[in-house]
């Protein structure tokens, strides 16, 4: 099974600018989730963000705030808590999820959207904890559940399907 950019949505999980210096590789994160969002702006892809307490936290990286067609303010570790399912976009059943912190809001978000019928495709290396072995136990728990363990280039390749899409040069420059 392969992702399909017209029956995605990018769901951004708590890249909150007081939360990334905590986080192992927190600029790499807040790169890689900046580039997966640019892409998905690209490729027409519905881009939802999350802010975890955003009065305690702050609100998300302002580069990723800009992108997003949607920010939803969370209380609940698990955005589905505070109403994401139904602030999700109409058609469209493939989640690509990536954000902090993994091994919580993200884990317990993506567990949810599996079990509301969901595909489920975790962006590996868009996500982030306060500490490592947290992120890769949860990977591995995700992937035990059912969700799909993938990278930023696996889902930009992926959405775009060939050489010839309009957007192959510059989304190209933005993975390399």
């Amino acid at each position: 099974m392969m992702m399909k950019a017209e029956q995605s949505t990018l769901v951004l999980i708590d890249v909150q600018e007081r939360l990334m210096p905590a986080i192992a590789h927190g600029e790499e994160v807040v790169d890689r989730c900046l580039t997966l969002a640019t892409i998905a702006g690209l490729l027409g892809v519905p881009i939802v963000a999350t802010e975890q307490l955003p009065d305690k936290l702050g609100h998300n990286v302002e580069d990723i705030r800009e992108l997003c067609d949607q920010v939803i303010s969370k209380d609940h570790f698990d955005a589905c808590g505070d109403g994401l399912i139904d602030q999700l976009p109409q058609g469209r059943q493939e989640i690509v999820i990536s954000g902090c912190e993994t091994h919580v809001c993200m884990l317990q978000t993506a567990l949810s959207l599996l079990k509301a019928d969901y595909t489920v495709w975790v962006v590996a290396d868009a996500t982030g904890s306060r500490n490592e072995f947290d992120r890769d136990v949860a990977l591995d728990r995700l992937a035990q559940s059912g969700a799909r363990i993938v990278t930023l280039e696996m889902v930009a390749f992926e959405w775009m399907k060939n050489s010839k899409h309009p957007h192959f040069r510059d989304l190209q420059k933005l993975i390399k």
